[in-house]
């Protein structure tokens, strides 16, 4: 394992690092071109279809003298349940009932998936009752271990989509859990990958049952694990926000470690999100965004002052309608710094360098308009070109010294995930707490704490979506 120190200390000095990491089947070999991602289907119910006229049948008008009826309200169906009904053995649902007793080692809570209900009805022996119960508490632990039992309106900023309701859905997890005869491995096999998961739960195990706060902390981390993808892939990046750390990983392990500055709380956030990367851009240029241009008058003091222009490293220029645009050339003082790792999402959020390295020296690094810029961020540009668009080290450092805009496509999928853990294994591998900077744990607390109702079907965030493009 890397440690989070390691930099390079000269530009031959990383290109022979980068080598040895990459010579030949290294464990660091590019992976393999991952498979298109599939659309996801629907799993509300489709509206019933409107009733139509057959042509064949007769017309009849109402005579104008006879009154409009009185309207009569019908009242709505109830709302088709997002599960099958399937039918159950005595042994499997006695086997359910063990496994919902065990629930509360995932951070979930038992009473929510019925069990007296189940074991009424399983009393009563084979039948309507017991099929109806024992699916209904199989799916709704289902959904809970697969996509996480907090609501997504109760995940502050959450922008994941997780894919794992199309990988794994409720039908097929029933269907070969029945024929199993292995309810509780059908259940497992829905848990996270990720070692902190495992580690997180052993924590709950070791937790006093008197130490709520503790016991809480812990149930809402397990619980955001689970709104993750249960794969994270072999190569990704992993960022967890309230530790102001980035880390390179490959097979779960950390290979390198990355100090971040994020966005300030408020209105400049970071948001979570899960994307993919496209390219690394060495020497990158930056558009103003016209907050900056129009709000606080920089265009019009740059389009009157040309010179002062040029010796700010800024191109200016103004459309027809008046609209200045104004973007900054690559160079050391360019706000994107030397590098900039394009993950294209709706938020215009993406991981970059910075001029401004004395930040990394600070605790709290949450100073930024919204992206996530990184500490020695050149040398992991270079790594992510190397692994990801299979280019060597000499052309790396060619395109880092070439003081050229230069694009780098991503010829194999990386993941880069932007996580919030307020409990987690740390860049050492020492589990440990950090402060909830964003305020974020206290709805999932509170979602947590509440009923536990039928799910909605909601797999995306409703919040608004803020273009974050200012990485000053």
């Amino acid at each position: 394992m890397m440690k989070r120190g390691m930099t390079f200390r000269t530009i031959s000095a990383g290109t022979a690092v980068l080598a040895a990491m990459l010579a030949g089947g290294s464990a660091l070999a590019a992976p393999g071109a991952a498979q298109a991602p599939k659309t996801p289907e629907s799993i509300l119910p489709s509206p019933a279809p409107s009733p139509s006229v057959r042509a064949s049948e007769p017309v009849v008008t109402a005579p104008a003298v006879v009154p409009s009826p009185v309207p009569v309200v019908t009242p709505a169906p109830p709302p088709m349940p997002l599960y099958p009904v399937m039918s159950w053995t005595l042994a499997d649902a006695q086997a359910l009932l063990g496994v919902i007793g065990a629930a509360d080692e995932d951070g979930l809570t038992s009473a929510d998936y019925q069990p007296d209900a189940l074991r009424a009805a399983i009393a009563a022996g084979p039948g309507a009752a017991l099929d109806a119960q024992a699916s209904k508490s199989f799916a709704w632990l289902v959904e809970d271990m697969r996509d996480g039992r907090t609501r997504m309106d109760s995940r502050q900023q959450w922008f994941v989509v997780d894919p794992d309701v199309d990988l794994h859905p409720t039908a097929q997890v029933m269907t070969q859990a029945l024929a199993s005869h292995d309810i509780a491995g059908a259940i497992a096999g829905l848990a996270p990958t990720h070692p902190d998961y495992k580690t997180l739960k052993a924590a709950l195990a070791a937790a006093p049952k008197t130490d709520k706060a503790a016991r809480n902390l812990i149930r809402v981390n397990l619980d955001r694990w689970r709104w993750l993808p249960r794969e994270m892939g072999k190569y990704y990046l992993l960022t967890n926000l309230p530790e102001f750390q980035l880390r390179l990983t490959v097979d779960n392990s950390i290979i390198r470690s990355y100090r971040t500055v994020i966005g300030k709380p408020g209105k400049t956030q970071t948001p979570n999100l899960a994307e993919q990367v496209e390219a690394v851009v060495f020497n990158p240029t930056w558009t103003v965004p016209q907050s900056i241009v129009k709000g606080e008058g920089l265009g019009a003091r740059l389009i009157g002052n040309p010179a002062s222009a040029a010796r700010q490293g800024y191109k200016v220029s103004k459309a027809k309608d008046g609209t200045i645009t104004v973007v900054q050339q690559p160079g050391d003082n360019n706000s994107l710094g030397r590098m900039k790792i394009d993950m294209p999402n709706e938020h215009a959020i993406y991981l970059h360098d910075t001029p401004a390295k004395a930040l990394f020296n600070a605790q709290v690094r949450a100073f930024s308009h919204g992206c996530v810029r990184t500490e020695r961020a050149v040398e992991l540009g270079m790594t992510m070109a190397i692994l990801g668009a299979g280019i060597t080290p000499q052309q790396a450092v060619q395109y880092n010294m070439s003081g050229k805009y230069t694009k780098v496509p991503m010829t194999k999928t990386f993941p880069v995930y932007l996580t919030y853990f307020t409990m987690a294994t740390d860049i050492s591998g020492k589990l440990g707490k950090f402060a909830d900077v964003y305020g974020r744990d206290v709805p999932v607390l509170a979602s947590l704490a509440a009923p536990r109702a039928a799910w909605d079907g909601k797999r995306k965030s409703s919040e608004a979506v803020v273009k974050l493009d200012n990485p000053l």
